[in-house]
């Protein structure tokens, strides 16, 4: 039996802060069309892909902040993609702020099949940036603010004929979220991301936000055996300019996909989930060449103090 399938991903231009969710979705059903059309069975959104990336802002009121999370998935705004996935037959993963019923917060991202069941979640775990408003900035990366670290660790579902892993923006850039992946036998992994194109603690760095990118993913891609889509919110949103450049990667570590534009725009690629044996059985063969009793580092508690 095959596992071929089309993926997509579904890059989206800037997110106005005062859009409202029902137009980001509009934009994604659009995207969604244009996917389908071009045969892709999932389409991979960014991260917080119903709002304008809100951690860039310095806020103290609680129920200004709970504002831009969703307490329930899929809620009123959200449904018509839902709705147009079960229509078209195709499943799509969307990236959100969650609240919990506990009026916890985290960065989420689900999966949804093709007939509109979530069937998975994952929760950032990698949370950049800082706490405390720090007006030098000219603009804030507040994520540690606003949202809790995961606690959902890396899990790997069953999913489009094969097994599918998730995590976001930052996440990638971490080696231990692609080796996790691989060890629990993912074969895709999806993500979205809102990568600032300046970093203002080391802008000598800003030349090389988008290099990094896709030296992250082309990477964990091939150390592990396994295919990637991902991404971004792109575009100057609010002031902030978003790198864009979405790809679509081969176990490889090949780049097959590359968007072009940083607006909303939609690339594909086939993909053949049997590809990651070419790497998983020669090169990084854990079974027969990886040798964790000598990694002990890597998972030895952090410092304190």
């Amino acid at each position: 039996m095959s596992r071929k399938i089309v993926v997509a991903g579904a890059q989206m231009g800037p997110i106005a802060r005062d859009e409202p969710r029902s137009a980001a979705v509009a934009r994604m059903c659009a995207l969604m069309r244009t996917a389908h059309a071009r045969g892709a069975g999932l389409v991979v959104f960014p991260e917080l892909a119903l709002t304008t990336f809100f951690p860039r802002w310095f806020m103290e009121n609680p129920a200004e902040i709970d504002a831009w999370f969703e307490t329930e998935m899929p809620n009123a705004d959200v449904a018509p993609l839902f709705d147009l996935g079960r229509e078209l037959g195709i499943g799509f993963h969307l990236g959100y702020g969650e609240l919990t019923p506990e009026g916890r917060h985290f960065n989420t991202a689900i999966i949804v099949s093709a007939a509109g069941e979530i069937v998975g979640k994952y929760r950032k775990i990698h949370l950049p940036g800082h706490r405390e408003n720090e007006d030098w900035r000219p603009f804030q990366h507040l994520e540690k603010r606003y949202f809790e670290k995961g606690d959902l660790g890396f899990p790997v579902f069953d999913a489009f004929g094969g097994k599918l892993g998730m995590c976001i923006c930052n996440d990638r850039r971490w080696p231990e979220t692609w080796r996790v992946l691989g060890l629990g036998g993912a074969e895709l992994v999806v993500l979205g991301y809102n990568t600032p194109a300046h970093y203002p603690p080391a802008p000598e760095h800003d030349h090389l936000q988008y290099f990094h990118n896709e030296l992250s993913i082309q990477a964990g891609c091939y150390q592990n055996g396994l295919w990637a889509v991902a991404v971004a919110k792109a575009g100057v949103e609010e002031g902030s300019e978003l790198i864009g450049g979405s790809i679509i990667v081969a176990p490889t570590g090949e780049i097959l996909a590359r968007a072009a534009t940083s607006a909303d725009e939609v690339i594909t690629a086939e993909i053949d989930l049997d590809r990651c044996a070419e790497i998983r059985s020669n090169v990084f063969d854990f079974a027969q060449h990886r040798e964790p009793s000598d990694y002990a580092a890597i998972t030895a508690p952090k410092p304190t103090g």
